[in-house]
């Protein structure tokens, strides 16, 4: 069983950051694509980063330049940086991973539970 599990949420006030991660856990797993998506009350979600293996990163253009995608390999750990928070960036933050199974021989696309950033004006 496969499990994401996400931590670093919270109340900001505009202009701060805070640093969201996400663990992967599960036996003889490879965890290949990682990312990030959010969703504001009454909308959609929406891709927010993604960061392969090999650390090649995609963003959002509402968040290039001020949001940054990292990963720990050997911990199964994505992270994502947030500067310059603004209030449009409230919503709650969802962690996304792509895992092979080692043992299924088989990958399957897996979601955190959600972690709320909330950014006050």
């Amino acid at each position: 069983q496969v499990q994401l599990v996400e931590s670093g949420g919270g109340l900001v006030q505009a202009g701060g950051s805070l640093e969201l991660s996400c663990a992967a856990s599960g036996n003889l797993i490879r965890v290949n694509v990682m990312g990030w998506y959010r969703q504001a009350p009454g909308k959609q979600r929406e891709f927010v980063a993604t960061i392969t293996r090999s650390g090649v990163t995609h963003y959002a253009d509402s968040v290039e330049g001020r949001f940054t995608i990292a990963r720990d390999n050997a911990k199964s750990t994505v992270y994502l940086q947030m500067n310059s928070l603004q209030p449009e960036d409230t919503a709650a933050y969802y962690c996304n991973a792509d895992v092979y199974s080692l043992v299924s021989r088989m990958a399957a696309d897996y979601w955190g539970q959600g972690t709320q950033v909330t950014v006050s004006s």
